[in-house]
């Protein structure tokens, strides 16, 4: 039964400033910048403008992967962007990312330099680029895809759903804590099922579909998002705990999950050369 008090929508909704919870701060109902800054440049082609959040670590487990491989040219410069002092939406992030939310990439290989955002397609555009991590043709790219377009559409849920309401909600209720926990539950049994009968999310190898769906779902099996892991019974998802420690074990994705974050102690605010890891 739910606990909330019944609601009834106005008329016309209005914005309460003080009405969100811990990221209230930074949410608005409007888009664009709201002060004027200069984003920084570095020495490589490829600028990374993000933070150590799920969607942002996707995209440097990638580039760490790729030079992994000898792809010297996905070196990069990963930029701090802190979210909760408002640098998304300084005009040269909004510029990049007119959705203002990291991660947000700018390759200046080319003329002209070439922005890219939203994380998924950060990931294809640099799979594509360097022919890594995405099946070239035929039913395995199809696949791939469809992984990966489950993880866009599914982590909503996740983050958004049931993150918000059972760790940052200035309350807590009943309903909709149980109706994200019930969803997030059931993609957890989707990818178990999945995993029973491969290796990976794609099949036996690894892609970008691992990379974009192992922060989030490894992260409620391994590193306790949102202090759920008991809550969500994750360890019953015995297929997803056995991908997510075969991926946390790779020394790429140990890099590229250090990188833009500052509280843990191998934490990197910022990238710019591989001797940062040291």
């Amino acid at each position: 039964m739910s606990n909330a008090p019944t609601y009834s929508p106005p008329k016309v909704w209005v914005w309460n400033r003080d009405n969100g919870g811990r990221f209230a701060n930074i949410n608005r109902p409007t888009a664009g910048a709201t002060h004027d800054k200069e984003l920084p440049r570095g020495e490589h082609p490829l600028q990374l403008y993000s933070l150590g959040t799920p969607n942002g670590i996707k995209v440097t487990i990638l580039l760490e992967e790729l030079l992994a491989q000898g792809h010297s040219g996905a070196e990069y410069d990963a930029w701090y962007i802190d979210i909760g002092a408002g640098d998304q939406f300084g005009s040269g992030f909004v510029e990049l990312n007119p959705n203002s939310k990291i991660p947000a990439l700018l390759d200046t290989s080319g003329d002209p330099p070439v922005r890219v955002f939203e994380s998924a397609s950060i990931l294809t555009y640099l799979a594509e680029k360097f022919g890594a991590f995405l099946p070239q043709a035929g039913a395995d790219r199809a696949e791939c895809f469809s992984w990966l377009f489950w993880q866009v559409g599914s982590t909503p849920y996740l983050g958004g759903g049931f993150g918000h309401f059972f760790a940052y909600a200035p309350d807590k209720w009943q309903y909709p804590i149980d109706r994200f926990a019930m969803e997030v539950k059931r993609q957890l049994d989707v990818l178990d099922r999945n995993l029973a009968a491969r290796r990976h999310i794609c099949g036996e190898h690894y892609s970008i579909a691992d990379m974009a769906i192992f922060p989030w779902y490894g992260g409620l099996v391994l590193q306790n998002l949102y202090g759920a892991t008991e809550f969500l019974d994750v360890a019953s998802y015995r297929q997803v705990s056995r991908w997510a420690n075969e991926i946390a074990a790779r020394p790429a994705v140990k890099r590229g999950m250090r990188v833009n974050r500052t509280k843990e102690a191998d934490a990197l605010r910022e990238r710019h050369a591989a001797s940062d890891f040291d």
